[in-house]
């Protein structure tokens, strides 16, 4: 609600009364100082600010003259100048401006406004730092993530139970991969200040033995990447292929050591384009900044390296490929976090009513024989006599629902593992192994396939079963459906990373397979981010 200049100034001056009349010697009256009432005004509207300022009796936080005060300010002041090597603009947190007002605040007035000022900027930064600049569901409709956001209460609360050094220090992302996030950004920004890489190589396809400018291009641009040695060779050497093995590893390619269209292709794109990818990657990675983290066993899967992963104490401890929804708007696999509850073996396919009304449908009122493999249900669950045909059903006006028993031709394969979620996706197996071959894995209806699904179910299972392989097997045996529960349930991550960082620190780079990173660096750049240097 707003209230104008005088009622703020009512509320504020209630606010002192009720607070000081509560326990303070004297008469309330003589405890109101202009101080006080500066901060009671400013803070009237701003329910956070509001209750954390009465608890404290409207007593300053960053503008006191002691110790403390100084070091907190200095702390504040120093974060919001520095924001720019988290990828954030710097208009975002005018520092110098907060400066000039703490600068001239002469009066207890006009020191109560700073403060609160002050209180103001370190939210605003806070949250910046921890949460990020954007809101990621307006950005991209694919993801589904709301923004980790801390409430004021527990950020001011900070202020005081920790010591500001620290504090400023542990607002933005402590995860390992922001940490190389953040170092491959200054080393990609070095690289751009030298020129970039050099020229681009201009061939169709290199390969051992071959020379010419193209292959001196290649290596000089190996060499500015730094996936070579310094060298004078003009042939397409040992050394060379090794290198070109190395930047195929770390772009997910297959690995030959030939530099091919797409080798090629990836080895040409610019600084800039890789530096995007970084500073994108630090904006989704402050999205997951979650207070308790991602979980000590967590499960993670980067939709655009097509890799689902196990990590127990942030260590990797198992991995598979996968597949991933396709690249048609009404099928790409969202980007969300839940929480994996169970597994079921031998698995049915209750097939989602969208493919029901658009694919099989039409293949139904054309021929009620048709997939023939899938039960057709009524809502009591009884199978349908298809010999009455399906031509008077419309999409809208269709009643039925399809399943496929458990089998080895089920379309989820043996397995499937369930975090329920209103997205209707999961992780499971699949019949069509030959697809886990291909570089680009987007064939799903939006689920995510496991190239290695039965070794993934041993991992869950390891901690809880003494033999995790012969209990699996033995209910995979019964060709029945069964049901295991997770004794402790397992975080799920369906993310989305263009750039991304190994234990080793190598940043990996892929393809913006579905466009969401194109999107968000759009919306950063309309947010004041740009490239060699944050626009002010």
């Amino acid at each position: 609600m707003f209230f104008p200049a005088r009622g703020r100034h009512l509320l504020a001056c209630a606010a002192l009364v009720a607070a000081m009349g509560a326990g303070l010697p004297g008469p309330a009256s003589a405890q109101v100082t202009a101080f006080k009432q500066a901060v009671a005004e400013e803070v009237a509207e701003r329910d956070g600010l509001n209750a954390f300022y009465r608890n404290r009796d409207f007593a300053p936080v960053w503008t006191g003259a002691d110790e403390v005060h100084r070091h907190r300010r200095a702390m504040l002041i120093d974060a919001m100048r520095n924001v720019s090597s988290h990828g954030i603009p710097a208009a975002r947190h005018d520092a110098d401006e907060l400066f000039a007002m703490l600068r001239a605040a002469d009066t207890p007035r006009e020191r109560g406004e700073a403060d609160v000022a002050m209180s103001m900027a370190y939210l605003r930064l806070a949250n910046d730092l921890q949460s990020g600049i954007l809101d990621p569901r307006r950005v991209v409709s694919g993801i589904k993530r709301d923004p980790a956001t801390r409430s004021p209460e527990e950020l001011l609360a900070r202020l005081e139970a920790e010591d500001p050094r620290t504090l400023f220090r542990s607002l933005a992302p402590q995860s390992p991969e922001y940490v190389r996030l953040m170092a491959a950004r200054v080393k990609l920004e070095e690289q751009r200040a030298r020129g970039g890489w050099g020229a681009p190589v201009r061939a169709s396809k290199l390969e051992p033995g071959m020379s010419g400018q193209a292959v001196v291009d290649l290596r000089n641009r190996l060499v500015a990447m730094g996936y070579l040695g310094h060298t004078s060779t003009a042939i397409y050497d040992a050394a060379m292929e090794k290198a070109v093995r190395d930047v195929q590893s770390d772009l997910g390619q297959t690995i030959d050591g030939i530099a091919g269209p797409e080798t090629l292709d990836a080895i040409n794109k610019g600084v800039d384009d890789r530096l995007k990818s970084v500073i994108v990657a630090m904006e989704r990675e402050r999205w997951i900044n979650m207070p308790g983290g991602l979980g000590e066993r967590h499960i993670k899967v980067n939709l655009t390296d097509y890799h689902a992963r196990i990590y127990d104490n942030d260590k990797l401890t198992f991995e598979t490929r996968a597949v991933i929804g396709s690249q048609d708007s009404d099928r790409q696999t969202p980007e969300f976090s839940d929480v994996m509850e169970h597994m079921e073996i031998n698995p049915s396919w209750y097939v989602p009513r969208s493919i029901v009304v658009n694919e099989y449908l039409p293949m139904l009122r054309r021929n009620p024989y048709a997939v023939s493999h899938l039960e057709i249900t009524d809502r009591n669950g009884r199978q349908v006599n298809r010999g009455r045909g399906f031509s008077q059903y419309s999409a809208s006006s269709f009643p039925f629902s399809m399943r496929q028993p458990p089998g080895p031709k089920n379309a989820l394969g043996s397995v499937k593992f369930m975090f329920p979620n209103r997205y209707n996706i999961y992780l499971h197996d699949t019949p069509s192994q030959n697809l886990f071959s291909r570089t680009v894995r987007t064939f799903s209806h939006g689920c995510v396939r496991l190239d290695d699904p039965h070794e993934f179910a041993h991992a869950l299972l390891a901690v809880q079963e003494d033999d995790p392989v012969g209990f699996f097997e033995a209910r995979l045996r019964t060709g029945s459906t069964q049901r295991v529960v997770l004794e402790k349930q397992v975080p799920v991550h369906l993310i989305y990373r263009t750039a991304f960082t190994d234990a080793k620190g190598r940043t990996q780079f892929r393809d913006d397979v579905y466009g969401r990173d194109a999107a968000i660096w759009r919306a950063l750049e309309a947010a004041g981010v740009s490239l060699g240097g944050l626009r002010s």
